[in-house]
């Protein structure tokens, strides 16, 4: 299986999504926006996506990952959490999560960290470093799919 590395860089409170390429012919491109809810008529609340230009502590973002291209083998796609943002959930949950840097993955409620004081506690969103998609052969095949994340800004 090959691992790709997606990458969306923080910097200060300025995001910029970086599109990757992967050996084989899978091609990724990568967009962050801004979600923000604002009063809608009749009392209802409507929610609106911004393009991520500047970002401030607090703002919520969506990370979108699209990628293109047909491989025979399935694949896994890898991505680093940005420090500037905790992680907060994914649009289906078909996701692993690292919470040590990569080294170890899983399931977000399997996994453990441990605290400076030296006490273990089960891990938390915001203990998050790296998101990975397992893309099954039928799906490469297919040529083309999606991921979604959400994140706050630290």
């Amino acid at each position: 299986m090959m691992r790709t590395v997606i990458a969306c860089v923080a910097t200060g409170v300025a995001m910029v999504p970086a599109a990757a390429h992967a050996a084989g012919g899978v091609q990724f491109a990568s967009d962050v926006f801004i979600e923000r809810f604002q009063p809608a008529p009749g009392g209802r609340t409507a929610r609106v996506l911004e393009r991520a230009d500047q970002l401030r502590p607090g703002d919520r973002v969506i990370f979108v990952v699209n990628w293109t291209g047909r491989k025979d083998a399935g694949f896994t796609v890898t991505n680093p959490m940005p420090r500037s943002i905790a992680f907060a959930g994914t649009a289906d949950g078909a996701e692993e999560v690292s919470v040590d840097g990569g080294r170890s993955w899983g399931p977000l409620e399997a996994l453990s960290v441990r605290t400076a004081g030296g006490q273990i506690r089960r891990a938390m969103p915001e203990d998050v470093t790296h998101l990975r998609w397992r893309i099954p052969a039928p799906q490469a095949l297919a040529g083309t799919g999606q991921m979604t994340w959400r994140g706050v800004v630290r």
